[in-house]
């Protein structure tokens, strides 16, 4: 039988990051004069994503959403500091390490997310990280998953997207491939978890 593998999402499965995000939005806000509502802004890139998010403010105040993406991705990328660790994600990752398991990552994020995992010592476990920057079709498109799945002969039973959304499962589903998330789903294949611990639970059980 082939190994599994784990394809990570990074922001909120991994890092807990979404506070930072939040404040590198509410600071974009400000260099356009756009309100903020930071209740709002949570709930809408929690069900689409920060790029639908921009993409639907720049239409609606006829601005250029790449100036929108680049003031923030400088105002995100000087509050890495303020990106820590999801529980249990660092035992987690050296479980699977030791279990002898493949991980990978594909995430939304810019190439600051290399920058984020080598300063919190956790690039080491990926075989290979995909960003927003590495070239393919975002989420739920497959395309990063097929890639993946081509190019290191990885068994699609055995590969488990791990996040934290509703786009995560679609891209699971689409993509042909297990899903371990923090959301329930009517896909068969999706497991849910509630707290990164659960998945070596879930694995040492099925053994």
């Amino acid at each position: 039988m082939q190994k599994t593998a784990f394809i990570w999402d990074l922001d909120g499965t991994l890092l807990d990051s979404y506070e930072a995000i939040l404040s590198g939005i509410e600071e974009t806000y400000a260099q356009f004069s756009i309100p903020y509502d930071k209740e709002k802004v949570r709930e809408f890139i929690l069900k689409f994503s920060v790029q639908d998010l921009l993409e639907k403010v720049a239409e609606e105040r006829k601005l250029d959403v790449e100036v929108l993406n680049q003031v923030r991705a400088q105002s995100l990328a000087e509050k890495n500091a303020q990106v820590v660790l999801m529980p249990g994600s660092r035992d987690v990752l050296a479980w699977a390490e030791e279990s002898g398991i493949q991980q990978f990552v594909y995430t939304h994020k810019g190439d600051n997310a290399l920058t984020i995992l080598r300063d919190l010592d956790l690039e080491s476990y990926f075989t290979e990280i995909l960003t927003s920057q590495s070239g393919f079709a975002r989420k739920p498109s497959s395309e990063a998953a097929t890639y993946l799945i081509d190019k290191h002969q990885l068994n699609p039973d055995n590969t488990y997207y791990i996040g934290d959304r509703t786009l995560d499962v679609e891209f699971a589903q689409n993509s042909g491939i297990q899903s371990l998330n923090f959301l329930e789903s009517t896909y068969e294949g999706n497991h849910r978890i509630q707290a990164l611990a659960d998945i070596s639970r879930i694995f040492e059980a099925e053994q």
